[in-house]
């Protein structure tokens, strides 16, 4: 059941997502300085008060984030999503150029969707695996699960995404400033570096979901 404390909570933490205090996400938003404040989220005889839609239409205007976001956060407990989707795409269609935003978030209408496993990055998203060539570690149909805030080591499957709009599922061997080191993840002698400068998103992958 939805509370009011569900929704407030979800405003501090698109307050924090954003860099900012609640007071400077309504300042932000055009609203009153004090719209968050604590001390409006009571009425003077102690009952719960939502925050209007007009509030939280703004807000969403001023962070441009959408609707499913905010509800997303809504499901945030100790810093982990419960009952959200993933953006979910096959994985040939990444290569298109139209699925991201210059930050590498999945944006736009092409996006199916997945429930998701619980975890804590709210800019992970689902991708379907097509064909066999990633055969035998990857199948027809299985999906892999990349976070772009889960940090990287030596050893973890990772997603790549380069400026040319390719997309590369690879092993990660060393990174440094200048390049990174990977490996195909069904040959362990195919080893190869790439210039950091060419990647636009680096996305660990944290799960998998067989197709069988």
């Amino acid at each position: 059941m939805l509370t009011h404390s569900d929704i407030w909570a979800a405003i501090d933490r698109l307050a924090r997502e954003n860099g900012l205090t609640t007071s400077g996400l309504a300042r932000r938003s055009g609203l009153d300085p004090t719209t968050f404040n604590r001390s409006k989220r009571m009425t003077r005889d102690g009952k719960a008060r939502w925050p209007s839609t007009e509030s939280i239409s703004k807000v969403l205007d001023a962070t441009g984030v959408g609707l499913g976001h905010f509800v997303s956060l809504v499901g945030v407990v100790d810093g982990r999503l419960y009952g959200r989707t993933l953006p979910l795409a096959k994985l040939p269609d990444l290569q298109t150029g139209a699925h991201f935003d210059p930050d590498g978030r999945p944006k736009g209408a092409r996006w199916d969707a997945m429930v998701p496993p619980d975890m804590a990055d709210p800019h992970a998203f689902a991708v379907e695996i097509v064909g066999d060539d990633l055969e035998p570690v990857y199948h027809d149909g299985d999906i892999v699960i990349a976070s772009p805030a889960a940090k990287a080591r030596r050893g973890d499957r990772i997603l790549l995404r380069m400026r040319d709009d390719t997309v590369l599922l690879r092993r990660l061997l060393r990174q440094t400033a200048r390049q990174i080191e990977v490996q195909v993840l069904t040959d362990g002698q195919a080893v190869n570096s790439v210039s950091a400068d060419g990647v636009v998103l680096l996305a660990r992958i944290i799960a998998s979901v067989s197709a069988g």
